[in-house]
This record gives C-alpha cells, sequence and structure tokens, in this order.
C-alpha cells in the first residue's frame, strides 16, 4: 500500500481550512465593529492581529499564495495600530473591512479551479495601495496604552546579547508514523541561515526499555542566525503543525512582545513553563535559575528565599513586565483550574452537518420503529413485553433530546452579521443607526437558522430604509438624532420569539390604506383595523415608498419573507405607533426534525397538532353544533366565545359523524380557537417528513409523519389553520374544502423523492 501524497493530504484538507478561515474572517469583522466603539481596546487589536495571522499561516500550508500576500499587508497595518504607531478611526476601520472582504473572495476562490485568470487583482492592488498609505509613520494617538520602556536585550547562558532567533519545536508523537523527518526540517533551516547551537530536552525520551522507535520524542530549541523572517521559518514547519508545538522568537524582541505572547498563550500552573513556552528564557536559563533557587534555600531560612522570577531576572535579564505577565497567567491558571490547552481541546470536536442529519434520519426512523413495537406489545397484552417497551421509548426519548441538542446553535452569531449591514445601509442613507442586540445565547435548530437569515436581513433593510429617520428629521420631531435598532431573541412556551424593534416613524396608516384603495385590496367604503391594515405590508406586490431604491421600492420583498416564515411553521406580526416605532415579532418552532405532537382522528385519517399549541381538550361534546358552508362556527367557553372549525367539512373528508365528538383548543399567534375531532389518540413522538406535491398547496398543513403502524398523518399548522377558522363568514378558503384529501391518509400517492 503506497503513502498518501502530500497533494492528496492537502486536497483533503482545503475544505477544512476554508471552514475554518471563514470563521476567522467572521470573526476579523465582528472585532472590527465592535473595535469602531471602543478604539481604544487593545486587547481586540489582539485578537485581529492573531485572526489575521491564523488565516495567512494556514494559507501558507496550502500554498494560496494570493491569501498569504495580500493578509501581509494587513497584519503590518495591524501591527502598527497594535504598537500605538497609529491610532483607530472609522477611516481605518471601512479600510480593514474592505480588505476583509478581499481575504474572504480569496479563501473562497481557492476552493475553485484555478484558469489563472484574476479578475480581482486591481481591486485588490488599490486596496495594497491604501494600506501602504495608511502605514505610512504618523503621530500616535495619546490616548493608546503607553509602551513599555525597552530594558537590555535578553542575554544567553553565557552572557552574550541575544541576536538570533529562538525557535522551540516539540514534535507530536505521531510524527513518524505520518511520515515527517524533524532532522530534514532542522537541516533546512540551517540552510536558511547559521544554526548556532541547538539543545534537546533529554527528560522527553522515555527509559530504553519504554521506547517505541516509532514514536517521536524530539524537543529542541535552537538558535538561529541570518538573514530569515519568520514566515520563512514557520514555512519549513508547514507540514508538522498539526503534529507540533512551535515558538518563534524574533532576534531583539522586546519585553512588549513577549507579554502579548503570554497573554495570547493558555492558563499554565507553572511560571519556568510560561516563560519557556513563549520563547523568554531557554530551559537551561530556567535550569540554571532553578539550581540557584535551589542553592539559596539551603543557604537562607524558607522566608528568605528568593522566588523564581527574582532569579530570572538576575540570572537570564528577564524583563520585570515580562515576569509580571507571566505571574497574573499562572495566577489564572488557579483561579480558574482545568482550562488549560488540554481541556479546551477536549471541549469541542468539529462534525460535518450532513453526517449529523443522516444521525437525525436515522434517530426519526428509530422513533418510528418504537412506535410499531409498542403498538404490537399492546396488541399481544403481554405485560413483560409492553413494559420492555416504554423502557426502550423512554431511552429513545432521551437520545432523542440529546440528539436533537447537538443541532442547536445560538442565534447571536447569525445577529452579529448585521452589524456589518447596519452600518453600511444607515451610511449608504445618510443615517445614524445604533444596532442593539439582546437574547444572543438563545438556541434554535440550525436549519431554522440558516433559513431565517434572509428573512432577517430583508427586515433589517427595511427597518433602515422605511422605519428610521435621517437624524435631521429625528431632531424637527424631537427624538434623539441617532435612531435605534434592536435585534432581541427569547423562548416562549415551545417556540422562540424573535422580534426586530425600531423607535422610527412608525407605519402611516393612511398611507397603506390609501394604496389598498388604489390597489383594490379594500373596498373605499370599507374601515378595517389598526391590525387587518398592517397585515395589508405583507401582501404580494405592495409597497408605500414613492420611489424605487437600491433597497425598496418594488413592492418584492414582504410577501416573500412571511412565506418563508410560514414554510418553517412560523408566524410574522407587526404592530407599531405612529412616530414612535415598529416592531416585528416572528415565532419559530425550535426544531424542524422530531416535535411531541398531540394525535388525532377523523373517521379513517390521522391528524397531527405540534403539542405545544395545544391548551386543552373538551372530550365528549354532542355534534349536533350547526356549521356553515366552510365548517365553521362558535361555542361557548367559560363564558367566551371561542371560533370553532369542522375538520370533517373543512376537507371533505368521507365517513359518518360520530354521535359525540372532541374540540382540540389550540393557541397560535396570540389567538385561541378550537378544532371538531372524532378521536383523542393522545401524545406521539412526531417524525416531520416534507409533503408531496398533491399537498404543497394545501392550507393548514405544514408537514406529515408516519405513524407506528404505516399510515401517514398530517401535520397541522397552527397559525394557518386559525386564519381559516376566524375567517369571515361566507368565504371560502382555497386548497382545503375545494382541495379535498384522499379516503385514507395512508393511500398517499407517491411523489418526487417519495415512496409509499
Amino acid at each position: 500500500m503506497s503513502a498518501r501524497s502530500d497533494s492528496d493530504f492537502i486536497a483533503e484538507s482545503l475544505p477544512i481550512f476554508i471552514g475554518e478561515a471563514q470563521e476567522q474572517i467572521e470573526s476579523i469583522e465582528q472585532l472590527l465593529l465592535r473595535l469602531e466603539d471602543d478604539p481604544a481596546n487593545h486587547e481586540l487589536l489582539d485578537a485581529l492581529f492573531r485572526c489575521a495571522h491564523t488565516v495567512k499561516g494556514s494559507a501558507g500550508i496550502f500554498g494560496l499564495h494570493r491569501v498569504v500576500a495580500f493578509t501581509h499587508h494587513v497584519e503590518s497595518l495591524l501591527d502598527r495600530l497594535r504598537e500605538g504607531h497609529l491610532a483607530f478611526d472609522a477611516a481605518l476601520g471601512t479600510l480593514l473591512l474592505n480588505c476583509n472582504d478581499e481575504i474572504r473572495a480569496l479563501v473562497a476562490a481557492a476552493g475553485q479551479p484555478d484558469d489563472g485568470d484574476d479578475p480581482r487583482a486591481a481591486q485588490r492592488a488599490s486596496l495594497i495601495d491604501e494600506l501602504g498609505a495608511a502605514c505610512e509613520p504618523a503621530v500616535a494617538d495619546p490616548r493608546a496604552a503607553p509602551v513599555l520602556p525597552t530594558p537590555a536585550p535578553l542575554t544567553d547562558v553565557g552572557g552574550e546579547p541575544q541576536r538570533a532567533w529562538v525557535v522551540s519545536a516539540r514534535f507530536g508523537a505521531e510524527t513518524f508514523r505520518n511520515g515527517m523527518d524533524p532532522l530534514a526540517i532542522l537541516a533546512y533551516l540551517d540552510k536558511l541561515g547559521t544554526v548556532l547551537s541547538v539543545a534537546h530536552d533529554r527528560a522527553a525520551v522515555p527509559l530504553l526499555d519504554q521506547l517505541d522507535p516509532e514514536t517521536c520524542h524530539l524537543d529542541v530549541e535552537l538558535r538561529l542566525q541570518g538573514d530569515v523572517t519568520r514566515e520563512q521559518i514557520e514555512a519549513a514547519f508547514s507540514f508538522v503543525r498539526d503534529d507540533c508545538q512551535l515558538r518563534v522568537l524574533e532576534p531583539g524582541a522586546t519585553p512588549q512582545d513577549i507579554v502579548r505572547l503570554i497573554e495570547a498563550r493558555p492558563d499554565q500552573p507553572r511560571l519556568g513553563d510560561i516563560l519557556v513556552d513563549v520563547g523568554a528564557i531557554s530551559k537551561a536559563q530556567l535550569g540554571l535559575a532553578l539550581k540557584a533557587q535551589a542553592a539559596a534555600a539551603a543557604r537562607a531560612a524558607a522566608e528568605q528565599v528568593p522566588r523564581l522570577g527574582e532569579m530570572l531576572q538576575a540570572t537570564a535579564g528577564v524583563s520585570p513586565h515580562v515576569v509580571a505577565a507571566a505571574l497574573e497567567k499562572q495566577q489564572k491558571s488557579r483561579t480558574h483550574p482545568g482550562a488549560g490547552p488540554v481541556a479546551e481541546d477536549q471541549r469541542f470536536i468539529r462534525v460535518q452537518a450532513d453526517r449529523l442529519d443522516a444521525v437525525i434520519n436515522l434517530l426519526g426512523e428509530l422513533v418510528i420503529a418504537s412506535a410499531g413495537a409498542s403498538m404490537l406489545a399492546q396488541q399481544t397484552r403481554q405485560r413483560a413485553l409492553a413494559k420492555a417497551n416504554q423502557s426502550v421509548g423512554r431511552l429513545i426519548e432521551e437520545i432523542r433530546n440529546s440528539t436533537l441538542q447537538l443541532r442547536m446553535v445560538p442565534i447571536g452569531e447569525t445577529f452579529s452579521r448585521f452589524r456589518r449591514v447596519v452600518r453600511d445601509t444607515a451610511a449608504e442613507l445618510g443615517k445614524d443607526v445604533v444596532l442593539e442586540l439582546q437574547g444572543g445565547e438563545t438556541e434554535l435548530d440550525k436549519s431554522v437558522v440558516e433559513r431565517i437569515a434572509d428573512p432577517l436581513m430583508h427586515l433589517v433593510r427595511n427597518a433602515l430604509d422605511h422605519g428610521l429617520e435621517r437624524p435631521d428629521e429625528r431632531l424637527a420631531a424631537g427624538k434623539s438624532g441617532q435612531g435605534r435598532l434592536l435585534l432581541s431573541a427569547c423562548h416562549e412556551g415551545g417556540n422562540i420569539l424573535i422580534r426586530i424593534t425600531d423607535d422610527g416613524r412608525g407605519i402611516r396608516r393612511d398611507k397603506v390604506l390609501q394604496r389598498a384603495h388604489e390597489r383594490g385590496l379594500v373596498p373605499r367604503d370599507v374601515v378595517p383595523s389598526d391590525a387587518e391594515i398592517h397585515k395589508l405590508i405583507f401582501e404580494a406586490g405592495f409597497s408605500t415608498a414613492e420611489q424605487v431604491t437600491n433597497l425598496s421600492g418594488r413592492g418584492v420583498g414582504m410577501d416573500v419573507v412571511r412565506r418563508n416564515i410560514e414554510s418553517l411553521r412560523g408566524s410574522i406580526e407587526l404592530t407599531s405607533q405612529p412616530g414612535q416605532g415598529c416592531c416585528i415579532a416572528i415565532r419559530l418552532p425550535l426544531t424542524l426534525a422530531i416535535i411531541d405532537g398531540f394525535l388525532v382522528g377523523v373517521g379513517s385519517s390521522k391528524f397531527i397538532f405540534p403539542l405545544d399549541t395545544v391548551v386543552e381538550v373538551i372530550d365528549s361534546r354532542p355534534t349536533t353544533t350547526s356549521l356553515d358552508v366552510r365548517g365553521c362556527c362558535v361555542i361557548e367557553l367559560r363564558g367566551q366565545v371561542l371560533p370553532v372549525v369542522s375538520l370533517r367539512e373543512l376537507y371533505s373528508l368521507d365517513g359518518e359523524a360520530p354521535e359525540r365528538s372532541s374540540v382540540v383548543v389550540v393557541q397560535a399567534g396570540g389567538q385561541r380557537y378550537g378544532v371538531i375531532v372524532d378521536q383523542l389518540l393522545g401524545q406521539h413522538q412526531t417524525v416531520i417528513k416534507p409533503l408531496g406535491r398533491l399537498f404543497r398547496s394545501l392550507r393548514g398543513m405544514s408537514g406529515s409523519s408516519i405513524l407506528g403502524n404505516g399510515e401517514v398523518a398530517l401535520i397541522f399548522d397552527a397559525a394557518s389553520l386559525s386564519q381559516m377558522a376566524s375567517a369571515p363568514p361566507g368565504t371560502r378558503q382555497r386548497g382545503a374544502g375545494d382541495a379535498g384529501l384522499p379516503q385514507n391518509l395512508h393511500e398517499q400517492p407517491q411523489s418526487e423523492g417519495q415512496t409509499t
């Protein structure tokens, strides 16, 4: 069996690099936007530099020279900002955001075939010129943090000034098995410059009788002199970076440089290890300091023994600022035990989304099979078998909840993307808007988050264009010149509630009604309520804009937003106060895979309500209630009028109505209504399946599910069914009774991608 070539390895690993690089690029954008609000925050600058450096270093491994070359210019500007030679302002923020967009485009192009053409070369060259001009010497920002004084240069063991690169490499145990030769890397470094000395940690090598010749125990530290760059040194280790802990300290590094390295390192419990890891001292210098400390302890009382930090300052010339930073890092490790590098590495694991989806699909089939087994156990009337099936059912439910939790992601990441949208759109419209985010930790199913991003984008841009006024208009109305846009999320029952709120001009009722009259949506002699007027905004082609702009005015968008949200079994509602602002509330289910349902029967057909929408059940009522042509009526429930709809009449289901029926009281969008059914079949774990072509135009349904006996049950869309139950008398909803259903739902015809 031949070993895999490096090109094969790179080809397989490139998608992983692209995914991780995109995460770093997204982090750069968010850090830049946060830096605009807090330009003197050096922690943000350091995090920015680390993200850019990570992208550049990873791109170098895969030979993506365009990414490396361009990101190097970005690094230069970030370095000037970190050193305090430049002050961060809005102009630099815009330049760096544009550069980040260019890096995003270069990374995206890495996964495509290279035809030699570079259509963005001119744009990239222009950005490089701007970066070069921005890096020119400038007066340092007086608000920036003061630069620490530079003490005497670090010295080696012999006391000579350190004029060489210090390179420390701890190779992983699998280095040999992965086909890598560390000695070849060291020989290559000797060609780049002159290796002055090499030290190896012999303590890392086990005893001879415990030594595995295929396991690497090499932990070396060398001093390299010559006209070389950090990028060249790191490139020498590019193919072993996953199996190597590499530390590089530049010649003449200042204490401030070392302090930054210490702050970027994971927490460690021992002072000497921290200083060795960042290259502030060598292992030999640490050994001398420890020996000197032991000798001092033998000569003096314990309370008079000098501390290790003091010994390193005396014997190795370590700056007091460096020692103080290392002590602070050591204290963090003691305050938060278990938060070291090993714990962090074991906390997360990266899994491809399609693999997780495959597990969810298999879990759905397991739920269906379990339901069938439980039904058979009940039919056999064997208590032991039924009890065993109940235990299996409980375990499957726990597995279901745990597995679905894996798909839950915080919505805050989606919210954060709108910082850039609000910034750029507000600048384009000449408006001053601040974006506030709340509830970013609220978790939602991954598939729901992905599909809600576009509707949210349209609603945010719509609020910026239509809702919020320009500063002069706001001041004239007695408001603050800066508008406020709030994105919030929270859990409400079994759903998630997302609100987009602004403090703008609100919905002009008269203008909306006038446009509705012009389009014939509302008769001129009818005066609708505010809620009905607000619903008109979601009609196809409806717009109140006087002129078409890049953002709005074509009447396309809000109807698509409503349709996309309803396709997720969600609902959207708009409220407004003229002159005070507008709020759009979106209710979405937590997951689209498996839900708890309430199973009912009408004739030979079965239906499922999402359990979180069921309020109560009125069992065993006479079926003599008078229904209109739509199958609707009203009943009295504890002194209040409750609209009710009959599924038998609404969907023209066959079969004789029983003498007594039941009413399931359902709540959707703050409104309650009743549904008349024949049978109440109890709670049911529901695996959601897509509807076939025959049912896609059917109102009131959001999906289907397979029962344990193989029958198909349709899942209700509570919000859509609510509209049908409360529609004005004399109207008939197309797609309901007109469409009809098969006499037996388990005889559902085949459709695209489905088999019966």
